[in-house]
């Protein structure tokens, strides 16, 4: 007579294979899961950090524009038309005038050349040559364009960021010219003299999906009232 047999049947070994499959798909998921997740906030980083960028370079520059050296624009010889009109929005266009103390590598637009009490006389591109008592100013025409999901600065359209859903801008005017605080936000500018802020608004999107939209607001005040 033969003993017992040991082992499993075809019943035991299907259950164990469909709980093992069952192991496997759990821990499958959890990997997706967990993947998704972390590709999802290294995007969102990602744009978070796009945006800090572009956000700090625009409050650097906002907060120099229509300053054109230490005399007003209308004690400037041969200053060009553009200096009427510092700063202006117009169909997704931000244009500013701004000193170009952070750029002194490349060539600027002009040079206002002051002695800072009576005389103040506006040169084409850069001016090394000063007389005594004189400071040089160089100012640069800025431009920043929203076209096809891209942020473009320059003359020449360089693409500054991919992934943008929205820009905008709007102006912080006062009640007056010689009021100092803020009364409301204009989408358009009428005067320049009441201006006293401006209000950036930055939407970036993550063309994968991982990320939801990010919404940016920048409020930055300017140093110099326009004329």
């Amino acid at each position: 007579m033969s003993g017992p047999r040991s082992g499993f049947g075809l019943i035991e070994l299907m259950v164990a294979l469909a709980l093992g499959m069952l192991v496997v798909l759990g821990m499958t998921q959890l990997f997706a899961s967990s993947r998704e997740a972390y590709l999802g906030q290294q995007s969102s980083a990602m744009l978070q950090e796009d945006a800090r960028y572009v956000l700090s370079k625009l409050a650097r520059e906002i907060r120099m524009a229509g300053m054109l050296g230490c005399l007003s624009a209308d004690h400037i010889v041969d200053a060009p038309a553009a200096f009427k009109t510092p700063v202006s929005w117009q169909g997704g266009v931000l244009r500013m005038i701004s000193s170009d103390g952070g750029l002194q590598s490349a060539k600027p637009d002009w040079t206002v050349v002051s002695d800072c009490t009576t005389v103040a006389r506006a040169y084409p591109g850069a001016r090394s040559s000063l007389a005594p008592g004189e400071t040089a100013f160089p100012l640069r025409e800025l431009f920043y364009r929203f076209e096809q999901g891209q942020l473009k600065v320059g003359p020449n359209k360089a693409v500054l960021l991919d992934n943008v859903a929205a820009f905008d801008v709007s102006f912080g005017v006062a009640d007056s010219v010689s009021a100092h605080s803020v009364l409301r936000y204009e989408r358009h500018l009428a005067k320049g003299s009441r201006l006293r802020s401006i209000r950036i608004g930055l939407i970036l999107r993550d063309r994968a999906g991982r990320a939801k939209d990010q919404a940016y607001q920048l409020e930055v005040a300017l140093r110099n009232r326009l004329a």
